[in-house]
């Protein structure tokens, strides 16, 4: 974009899983005559709503929702597929005089829609097709150790479940000679085609651990079970990208014998925590977000209704 043009103005609501953005969007949107943008990497799915914390049918009858229910579980997508999902929809809101809201923890599909996303595709697919079959026979463990060894970074911000991403990165290493960390860092995410303002959600460390406990006890007793139950029966293997998430493995593990109840209870609720710790690490890293309980909403209001008419 031209930096002469007149930008639109992109409204970010970002935090940790558990911290309440989708309420806090759903009135700042009210407030503003918004809509809202999902940015979250497992609402894309159909058949995925407890366990992604999907909003309700009231929650989207009271603002219109975009990115969400759009792919199967079995369904390749990425950041790539996002942005340009992200860009045609805040481009018709603009058009259309409403304020546009993103809303989300994936902090990767945040940067990449607000800064531009480098590219990364590599020259051979036969690495990722040797990968995927080393994946396969030693397991992604073993693999995401070796990820370790050679990209640090990476390896900290990825799941060593998330065999898609493992094998993305150490591909970017074989084919390139360089880390997809230093890919990222050399691009720099500076392609500003929006005007934004970031509002991020964070609570002092024990509430949003109490809030997520309390949240997976919910999501049990609204049927977490019984819609992993579902998607297996529905044929959705249970190592595909979206099966692998937080809350589906567990409940598949379960559902395998492979865990007790107490375990899968426990080890979901441990491992929400790690990824709400591991949300903040990416998200504090960020300089321009504007850091907010979730319960200022007036502030918040205030905030985003003078920077819509700055």
């Amino acid at each position: 974009m031209n930096s002469t043009e007149i930008k639109p103005e992109v409204i970010i609501i970002c935090g940790p899983t558990g911290i309440g953005k989708t309420s806090v969007a759903i009135k700042i949107a009210r407030e503003v005559n918004g809509e809202i943008v999902s940015a979250d990497s497992m609402q894309i799915y159909n058949y995925m709503d407890i366990g992604t914390a999907k909003p309700t049918p009231e929650e989207q009858s009271q603002v219109r929702h975009h990115i969400i229910d759009i792919v199967d579980p079995d369904e390749n997508f990425d950041a790539a597929k996002f942005t340009h999902r992200a860009h045609e929809k805040i481009a018709e809101l603009h058009t259309r005089g409403i304020a546009p809201l993103v809303v989300g923890g994936t902090g990767l599909y945040i940067k990449a829609l607000t800064h531009g996303l480098f590219d990364a595709r590599t020259v051979d697919l036969n690495i990722r097709k040797r990968l995927n079959q080393e994946a396969a026979i030693f397991g992604t463990a073993f693999l995401h150790n070796r990820l370790a060894a050679c990209d640090p970074d990476a390896s900290d911000r990825i799941h060593p479940n998330d065999t898609y991403r493992i094998v993305r990165a150490l591909e970017m290493v074989e084919a390139t000679g360089k880390t997809i960390s230093k890919h990222q860092q050399d691009h720099g995410f500076t392609d500003k085609r929006y005007r934004v303002i970031k509002i991020g959600l964070k609570t002092e460390r024990k509430a949003l651990y109490d809030r997520i406990n309390q949240r997976v006890d919910a999501m049990i007793e609204k049927g977490l079970v019984d819609e992993v139950k579902d998607l297996l029966n529905r044929g959705y293997a249970e190592n595909l990208k979206s099966m692998q998430s937080i809350g589906y493995r567990h409940m598949a593990d379960f559902l395998k014998g492979r865990l007790s109840w107490d375990e899968a209870l426990r080890t979901l609720k441990r491992d929400t925590r790690r990824y709400a710790k591991r949300q903040m690490t990416w998200f504090n890293a960020d300089s321009e977000i504007v850091w907010k309980e979730p319960d200022q909403t007036e502030d918040i209001t205030i905030r985003v209704k003078d920077f819509l008419q700055s």
